[in-house]
């Protein structure tokens, strides 16, 4: 059973203190205080699992950080009005999604703070002390990478608030750079802080320890074009003995703690511990009921893959068959036009009313090899080192292993790595984002194309290459309460 389970009640109670009631519709609990609570070492692992569980948040990893990596992209297609504003990219102050990121986010980082603010304090083994606090910073660190790269400058909140709320009230924006400089802080902290390897497959997938840092590190200096840093962080995660790929795409799904897996969020598929996304994306059955599904592959992605050789996008009968061989996407034939045709079958467990058991990659081995690929050609261009990863991600896949002349320039090398990274990550919420740094890579130089940004995407949408969008807006409720936040602009 997943570390998240134990002391489940503790931390739904600490969670109730710490979060915010206006998030969760709950009174926060007035016989429990940060004075009387933080007390001994099981009090601080209580708050880190309830640290670790708003990763499971509607607003977080549980749907909505999913649907917003995929639905403005040119991945995926809805019918569902809930999701219309993120694909048509009209979404305004008011969206739903841009709430429930920002508030998810915000209670994410507000438990990070109490287990680093009050953890210290408390008299309990000092090795298993630091652990914790280095979990802590990973947590908060990815928090507001999530929220940099979809708003910008954000309000740095580096203290618990104990009045219950989990807007950000009294705080004005902080830069981008501000916030990025606090991310890679916190990952140096984490780094320093986290273990090794706690001694189990599945106990290294479901904690922060090292190379997960290092993955994470990877991706935000990727986003910060700081290619030597990056380059620096995957080599710590590609030479580690922990991981390696699953021997067919297909053994990665559902996530589970693979071999390949370097963090993932875990779900337990209770009513207090269960992945929505499942219910939303497949069709019915196996889904709870039948309504217009998020997420559908577009006929665009599915013409661009190889739907023969490539056994990411092969598939062998229907979603109600035995014996079937699926991998991205299924295929599902009914006479009701919401379960008719191509779904996303990247989780597949019974969702049990909107609680899968699945659980969530947050950090695999492939992304950091395709990072690791595209960090030394921007910074040197092809390279047979390069290309080593970026072939370990084909192969696997069935397709041939390309050699140097096939990826002879930078631009060339570049558009394999956009494609793969396509192909390999689609459904995983990282396409949107991928599409975002692509766009800012390029607005800082313009020599640096790609064949897809999310500039691209926005003039097929809106008309216009508005940069504007490249941000979602602060939502309304903050701005309205909270006289400090600049909005950004065009909205």
């Amino acid at each position: 059973m997943p570390f998240l389970m134990k002391h489940r009640l503790i931390a739904l109670l600490l969670g109730s203190m710490l979060a915010g009631c206006n998030a969760l519709d709950k009174t926060p609990l007035p016989s429990i205080t940060p004075e009387n609570f933080f007390q001994n070492a099981d009090d601080a692992e209580s708050a880190l699992t309830a640290a670790y569980d708003a990763l499971q948040q509607a607003g977080t990893y549980g749907q909505d950080l999913n649907v917003v990596g995929e639905m403005p992209s040119d991945n995926v297609t809805s019918t569902n009005g809930d999701v219309y504003p993120l694909e048509r990219i009209i979404w305004t102050p008011l969206t739903g999604q841009v709430g429930s990121i920002f508030q998810a986010s915000y209670i994410g980082i507000n438990r990070a703070n109490a287990v680093l603010n009050y953890v210290p304090a408390i008299a309990m083994d000092t090795v298993r002390q630091s652990q914790i606090l280095g979990e802590a910073y990973f947590l908060r660190a990815l928090h507001y990478f999530n929220l940099v790269r979809l708003y910008g400058g954000v309000p740095l909140r580096l203290q618990p608030t104990e009045s219950g709320e989990s807007s950000v009230v009294t705080l004005a924006r902080s830069t981008t750079d501000q916030v990025y400089t606090q991310i890679v802080s916190d990952l140096q902290q984490a780094e320093q802080r986290t273990v090794r390897d706690y001694g189990g497959q599945a106990a290294n997938r479901t904690r922060a320890i090292k190379t997960a840092v290092n993955a994470l590190q990877t991706k935000v200096f990727l986003n910060q074009q700081r290619w030597a840093e990056a380059i620096i962080a995957a080599t710590q995660v590609l030479t580690s003995s922990l991981y390696q790929l699953s021997p067919t795409f297909n053994e990665l799904f559902p996530p589970e703690n693979k071999i390949e897996s370097i963090f993932e969020v875990q779900f337990a598929g209770t009513a207090d511990g269960g992945f929505l996304l499942p219910d939303l994306v497949l069709p019915s059955p196996p889904a709870t009921y039948s309504f217009p599904k998020f997420n559908i592959p577009t006929a665009e992605l599915l013409a661009y893959a190889d739907t023969l050789n490539d056994q990411r996008w092969r598939f062998t009968g229907e979603v109600t068959q035995a014996g079937r061989n699926h991998a991205s996407f299924v295929m599902a034939t009914s006479t009701n036009a919401n379960d008719n045709g191509p779904f996303v079958y990247k989780w597949r467990s019974n969702p049990n009313a909107f609680n899968s058991p699945d659980n969530y990659y947050v950090l695999r081995l492939a992304d950091v090899l395709l990072m690791y690929a595209e960090a030394v050609n921007e910074q040197s261009g092809p390279s047979q080192d390069a290309l080593s990863r970026l072939n370990a991600v084909r192969t696997r896949a069935g397709l041939r292993a390309l050699v140097l002349s096939d990826v002879a320039t930078q631009q060339a090398f570049r558009s394999e790595v956009d494609r793969q990274r396509r192909l390999e990550l689609a459904f995983e919420g990282e396409r949107w984002f991928d599409l975002l740094r692509y766009a800012r890579q390029t607005l800082a130089n313009p020599a640096q194309t790609h064949p897809v940004t999310a500039l691209d995407i926005i003039q097929q949408m809106r008309g216009s290459r508005d940069p504007n969008y490249l941000l979602f807006p602060f939502p309304q409720t903050e701005v309205n309460n909270n006289s400090l936040l600049q909005q950004n602009p065009g909205y």
